[in-house]
């Protein structure tokens, strides 16, 4: 599966990039994917190719890359409880550097260079992101309805928070289709409740679901969360996803 390094030129600088896609010489629909808290690492490359062999064109950007290409932290190649503490204090301050502005901003270079590739089809892309890169995917699908087709979110976090801005409160102008697969700790009932409130007035159609026996981070083999039965959900629930809503991959 080709595979390939890039430089994303955004508002704030140069955001480096991974992206996988077949090596066919045709042209297949984007997948914009959105990393965890962990950020870029063989672990998501892994995942971009398993997509790429479906039939899409997957592009994950380096979230960090305002403090320079990935990694910005040493990351261990097993990511334990023991040492995910200590990890994620020291990845805090960047996320929490993350604005809704930031974001979007970030979201607009992204999808404009990802429909810019010769690989890449003509029509709406779809937005994927794993824990706090699933807030990332819906704001993104929200703010740019017309260029998002489907948006998926797996173990997300901060999508109902009590800022003005929180994900679930600005979902008005969304048209994509919507799959979220939670575990079992992401979301408090109400808060879940109040999500899919959100999500029934905009009108598209969405599931969220809570994948049985799982845990935050549930998807990436990287971590103790893994869960293999959960992962292959995962891709139960995307694939189909894709495939209703981009064209054939």
């Amino acid at each position: 599966m080709p595979s390939t390094t890039l430089r994303i030129p955004t508002p704030d600088g140069q955001a480096d990039a991974f992206a996988a896609f077949p090596g066919d010489g045709e042209r297949h629909p984007g997948v914009l994917l959105y990393t965890d808290a962990f950020g870029l690492r063989p672990e998501l490359e892994s995942k971009a190719r398993e997509l790429a062999g479906h039939g899409y064109y997957v592009l994950v950007p380096h979230l960090y890359y305002r403090h320079g290409p990935a990694p910005v932290i040493a990351l261990p190649e097993h990511i334990g409880e023991e040492v995910r503490p200590a990890i994620i204090t020291r990845l805090m301050p960047l996320l929490e550097e993350h604005t809704t502005e930031r974001i979007l901003r970030d979201a607009d270079a992204y999808l404009g260079f990802l429909a810019a590739q010769p690989e890449v089809a003509a029509g709406p892309a779809a937005v994927l992101g794993y824990c706090i890169g699933g807030a990332l995917a819906l704001r993104t699908a929200a703010a740019f309805p017309g260029r998002v087709a489907a948006v998926a979110g797996f173990h997300p976090g901060f999508l109902v928070t009590d800022a003005p801005d929180s994900p679930h409160r600005l979902l008005s102008d969304l048209t994509a289709e919507v799959h979220l697969g939670l575990s079992e700790n992401d979301m408090r009932p109400e808060a879940v409740d109040e999500l899919n409130k959100a999500l029934a007035a905009t009108g598209v159609g969405y599931s969220t679901e809570i994948y049985p026996g799982s845990v935050h981070g549930y998807t990436m083999s990287d971590t103790d969360a893994f869960n293999p039965v959960a992962l292959q959900r995962h891709w139960d629930r995307l694939l189909p996803l894709l495939h209703r809503t981009l064209a054939a991959g």
